[in-house]
């Protein structure tokens, strides 16, 4: 007769360790984002408010290169003309011209800033700033973009009071080079005793 088996793993153990991490993706992963192949991110969920009036604009997170090496690698001018783009880069950030354009109408201004890029210099780690007044509103997006990846942004369009901006998403059969689907989100600015603030306010689907 065989002798029963009992397995005990120590909470300290890697393989313990390890096991809680998968758990805790799966748990992670609604079954929409399951089903459609995509890990659950901000555009899977109901929408909320990640900005809030008079905040500071969130320092740059550590990079695998530094800013010298990233700006001569990719032989990047990043611009500095405006008030919120040196605040942008004082906050660790290398900006950019997004598409190849500013992106400003009438006091309101967005600013796209990156802290690292591909072997092709395609922005890492970005994000987009928007500034009403020269006063800091709020990002884009609630975490860092990566280009080319599911949750990167596309067109942005200034139509005020309201702001809109695409973002790809992918499915794990997608190549990189064509994301299955898009959604718009569209943003309102509200101009609020304690600072300006951008609000998300619906997130739109289309293929």
């Amino acid at each position: 007769m065989s002798p029963n088996i009992q397995l005990r793993f120590s909470s300290m153990s890697p393989l313990y360790r390890s096991m809680r991490l998968v758990a805790s993706f799966l748990i992670l992963v609604s079954p929409a984002a399951a089903q459609s192949g995509r890990v659950n991110s901000w555009l899977d969920r109901p929408i909320s408010n990640w900005n809030k009036a008079g905040q500071t604009i969130p320092n740059a997170p550590p990079g695998d290169e530094t800013l010298i090496a990233l700006i001569s690698r990719c032989r990047l001018t990043p611009p500095h003309a405006t008030a919120a783009e040196r605040a942008v880069t004082a906050a660790g950030w290398i900006t950019f011209a997004y598409f190849d354009q500013k992106l400003i109408r009438d006091d309101v201004e967005i600013v796209s800033a990156m802290r690292g890029a591909d072997g092709m210099c395609r922005p890492w780690t970005y994000n987009l700033f928007v500034f009403v007044g020269e006063r800091f509103a709020g990002l884009l997006a609630p975490s860092p973009m990566t280009s080319r990846l599911d949750g990167s942004s596309g067109a942005v369009r200034l139509p005020l009071p309201n702001v809109t901006a695409e973002f790809a998403r992918y499915t794990s059969n997608d190549p990189l080079c064509c994301p299955s689907a898009h959604v718009t989100v569209r943003y309102r600015i509200d101009r609020t005793p304690g600072g300006p603030l951008v609000v998300p306010i619906d997130i739109r689907t289309r293929g």
